[in-house]
């Protein structure tokens, strides 16, 4: 199938910011500019144009003309943890493994009043300073053995893959990091803080793919000190 003049204008524009040739903030070509470069119609510009400000790649200001836009929605980005510390230093340790039944994490479980899941509490170290204190809420269909030791949960991803061949890491997730001083009492005494220490808040919650189940909604706390992550665009 032949591609359209537009889009071939527009592909070899977006090429042209994305390898850098403009910076963000730059103005770009006028449309009577683009018009002499492609031997085009004004109309099959301006369609081009048009294509590249709704992805996000250009901004129009009235009486000032067209510019790279300085955030692009269309750009590639990962965020990636740092550790802070050997991971061959890092140590699990399962506090407590209750069923419960509170409203607010059956919501977050897409579970009805009559449903149970099980509450996890772990603290992870990093040789001998405690740095994450999780809660992970679990629907109850997806604990096998709740009376086992609690070494038993000491990787929840395991679990899931012995116990039922899911794959947590290949599953689709959503996660927020915010920094909180609201940290509840039991998680501010499991990381030693001094009083208004600040801690991260990072929520997580992991769904199947092929069903409409969360498979785990997960509450953590991370002390301040080994907080770190890093950001990589179009690489």
């Amino acid at each position: 199938m032949k591609i359209p003049k537009y889009q071939r204008i527009q592909n070899d524009l977006k090429k042209q910011i994305v390898t850098g040739k403009f910076e963000n903030g730059d103005k770009f070509y006028t449309e009577s500019e683009l018009v002499q470069i492609y031997d085009v119609s004004s109309i099959t510009v301006i369609r081009a144009l048009n294509e590249l400000v709704k992805d996000g790649y250009l901004v129009r200001k009235q009486g000032k003309g067209t510019f790279v836009s300085r955030s692009r929605k269309g750009k590639l980005v990962e965020f990636s943890d740092v550790e802070l510390f050997p991971l061959k230093d890092d140590h699990v340790e399962v506090l407590s493994i209750e069923k419960g039944n509170d409203p607010k994490y059956l919501k977050e479980l897409k579970l009805t009043n009559n449903d149970f899941y099980y509450k996890i509490v772990r603290v992870r170290t990093a040789g001998n300073r405690p740095y994450f204190y999780q809660q992970s809420y679990i629907p109850e269909r997806f604990i096998l053995t709740p009376n086992a030791k609690k070494n038993h949960f000491k990787s929840i991803y395991q679990r899931f893959k012995l116990d039922f061949d899911i794959h947590m890491s290949s599953e689709p997730y959503t996660e927020t990091n915010e920094v909180t001083f609201a940290t509840p009492e039991e998680a501010s005494k499991a990381l030693l803080l001094e009083k208004l220490e600040p801690t991260i808040l990072q929520i997580r919650k992991t769904e199947q793919s092929n069903t409409d189940h969360v498979l785990e909604y997960v509450e953590s706390y991370k002390h301040w000190n080994f907080y770190k992550f890093e950001i990589t665009a179009n690489r």
